[in-house]
């Protein structure tokens, strides 16, 4: 293979290393924990390798690495710049609820055997994603979000809330 071939002019491959870095990270792994967790399937040299940018990951392994992580494929690559920012915490003109946010504890409500939890599930992982937060531990869901949940709950947001915490499933801050 010819040098140029290695090269990386975009910095791309980099890129897409801090990504894998960032994702372990969240997940709360060492190299060593993905290693041995895998069954010696990502080697933590050859993982280093990727995370540093100094090898290229192939296609297919990057699909097993999301399965292993528990992700989608596309949250282990970077976004482009212009891609859309996070929107803002809260609008501060809204003058609904004194809450902002809630935090959902992810395990205790995957633990839960009802179509509405099942649907909760589902509404955080869009969520997680959305914000590229995949610690799979708890969730801070802002005000608009609260207004979604309560929609799934078929209830005011405050009621909501109220179903959550007597779940215990949330902490407000």
């Amino acid at each position: 293979m010819r040098e140029e071939e290695n090269e990386d002019p975009t910095g791309y491959g980099q890129r897409v290393g801090e990504r894998l870095r960032a994702i372990r990270r969240q997940k709360g792994l060492s190299l060593q924990d993905v290693e041995a967790n895998s069954r010696q399937e990502f080697k933590a040299s050859v993982l280093g390798a990727y995370e540093r940018g100094e090898r290229a990951i192939s296609v297919p392994r990057l699909q097993r690495l999301a399965r292993f992580y528990a992700v989608p494929v596309d949250q282990l690559l970077p976004r482009e710049e212009g891609e859309s920012e996070r929107r803002e915490l809260l609008d501060l003109t809204d003058s609904s609820p004194v809450v902002s946010s809630v935090t959902i504890d992810l395990g205790r409500l995957r633990g839960i055997d009802s179509t509405s939890a099942q649907m909760l599930v589902r509404y955080l992982q869009m969520i997680q994603v959305q914000r590229q937060d995949f610690n799979g531990r708890m969730l801070t869901v802002r005000r608009d979000d609260l207004r979604a949940i309560a929609c799934i709950l078929d209830t005011s947001i405050d009621s909501a809330i109220e179903q959550l915490d007597a779940l215990g499933l949330c902490l407000v801050p």
